[in-house]
């Protein structure tokens, strides 16, 4: 199948005018009731990743990570999907739920990791390696998928590689930091695409370092796309939703999290006797949250109820080529 041109490649996105820059108007003074009354109206479900702002959290149907929120677009019964996250996550859900109108609140939100790894450049990679088993972490183009063998999350990648069998290469892509915790975590080489995420790479080491002195008791915690030198500091490693989890049931009281702040609201919700301190980034600030997946506001989600738009609409061969490994990821994810 010929690479469909960049604009199909971000499955074509359609608002009506570019939200990241318009200023509302006509916003109701109650938006959660506006948006509740909307989407009761339009039978629609609001799906957010962990990485939101608390507010958009706090109004989500669902909150998950990439693998949760998969499984809950494609098992909704609802006729509209809004995704409070970025595109690929977005064009996912339409991949697995076609006959649903899936919106996106702005649809600048982007993914620096996605934009790692265009379509053409990935086809040319690929075919230099045509003996490869590809799998392609969901933090990709439907492009990129639609080129992939297997897809899979920070959740299930290491367990998914794991059932690869051994006599077979395998090239990953796009994360770089994650294919590499998954190589040393599976024993498997792995061929790796050099992407990366923006922010999982703009951690300091050095304030990280600083506090640990500061609070020797306090357990670190990472998410599997920070740098290498990071995750040999952390104490546990895992996805957002595993992150979570472990600071459930970990003895620890104080906990070091390196991965994007939006999932210190959830984490402090589960558990609010426990501290939670992120890490500053690179330039000494503490600015490690991702600037696409806060472009979503409660605003742009009223907006988006009321219009059904911008949303996501994607060329059915495409769709069908990107939803194989998708399905297989849950297949095999079982």
């Amino acid at each position: 199948m010929d690479i469909l041109p960049d604009v199909a490649r971000m499955s074509a996105i359609n608002p009506e005018t570019d939200l990241g820059i318009r200023i509302m108007k006509d916003t109701p003074d109650d938006l959660i009731s506006a948006i509740n009354q909307l989407r009761k109206e339009r039978n629609a479900i609001v799906l957010a990743h962990y990485y939101q702002d608390p507010e958009i959290q706090d109004i989500a149907d669902f909150i998950g990570d990439s693998l949760e929120l998969s499984r809950k677009a494609a098992n909704t019964d609802a006729d509209v999907i809004v995704f409070c996250g970025v595109h690929f996550m977005a064009e996912t859900a339409k991949i697995l739920s076609p006959e649903k109108i899936v919106l996106l609140p702005d649809a600048e939100a982007g993914c620096s990791l996605a934009d790692d790894c265009p379509a053409e450049e990935f086809k040319a990679f690929k075919e230099n390696h045509p003996e490869h088993f590809v799998v392609s972490y969901i933090n990709c183009t439907a492009a990129v998928k639609a080129q992939s063998d297997l897809i899979c999350t920070s959740s299930n990648a290491v367990d998914l590689v794991n059932q690869i069998p051994t006599d077979k290469p395998i090239l990953f892509a796009p994360d770089q930091n994650l294919g590499r915790w998954v190589q040393r975590q599976s024993g498997r080489e792995l061929t790796l695409w050099q992407g990366r995420c923006m922010v999982h790479e703009d951690f300091s080491e050095e304030a990280l370092l600083k506090l640990k002195l500061k609070h020797p008791d306090a357990e670190v915690i990472a998410h599997p796309e920070c740098m290498e030198n990071l995750l040999e500091l952390a104490d546990f490693i895992g996805s957002t939703s595993k992150l979570l989890q472990h600071t459930q049931t970990s003895s620890a009281t104080t906990f070091i999290v390196i991965t994007e702040p939006g999932i210190l609201h959830q984490m402090q919700k589960k558990v609010p006797s426990k501290k939670f301190l992120d890490v500053p980034g690179i330039d000494g600030c503490s600015c490690n949250t991702c600037p696409y997946m806060r472009m979503n506001t409660l605003e742009k989600l009223w907006h988006c109820l009321e219009t059904l738009e911008p949303r996501i609409e994607m060329d059915e061969e495409l769709r069908v080529k990107a939803l194989e490994p998708i399905q297989r990821m849950l297949e095999m994810s079982k």
